[in-house]
């Protein structure tokens, strides 16, 4: 067994992050260990594909450049991106880059995301996650009060 293995409870907030930039990484776990996350941190494209598929997180961060030196090499974003929407609608996906204007809705939609932020306002990330979290929240709420309604209606058959 993996020492390092971490486990998830029922009651934890599971947030994933995959960072090159050492300052960067530090900042986006500070802010949501703060908002009382528990963080786990992708070393590699492969490290960041097994987490993401062995739990459900409810708050992914990547670095638009993460293993990359362009984004079209970041596999983890492609990734995402390809990835059909059940297997990914449980969690709220923000990208992080230098050349974002925070909180596009176009910017964030090219790219698969639910939200984008400037790496210039990662001092602000802390507000900035609760946000984009509310957001999609707000966006899902009919979906999910759908999917208990189902849910409790076949409990009763």
């Amino acid at each position: 067994m993996n020492p390092d293995f971490d486990f998830v409870g029922s009651e934890d907030k599971p947030a994933l992050i995959a960072f090159s930039t050492p300052e960067w990484l530090h900042e986006a776990k500070t802010a949501l260990e703060e908002l009382g996350y528990k963080v786990h941190t992708a070393a590699t494209h492969s490290d960041f594909l097994m987490r993401f598929s062995q739990v459900r997180y409810q708050v992914v961060i990547v670095e638009e450049l993460f293993g990359a030196n362009i984004p079209a090499e970041n596999i983890t974003l492609k990734s995402l991106q390809a990835m059909p929407t059940g297997q990914r609608r449980h969690a709220t996906v923000i990208l992080i880059g230098k050349d974002f204007q925070t909180f596009t809705p176009m910017e964030a939609f090219k790219n698969s995301v639910h939200a984008v932020i400037n790496s210039s306002e990662l001092f602000l990330l802390k507000q900035l996650v609760e946000k984009a979290v509310a957001d999609n929240n707000a966006f899902l709420s009919s979906f999910r009060d759908v999917q208990n309604r189902i849910a409790a209606s076949g409990n009763r058959a």
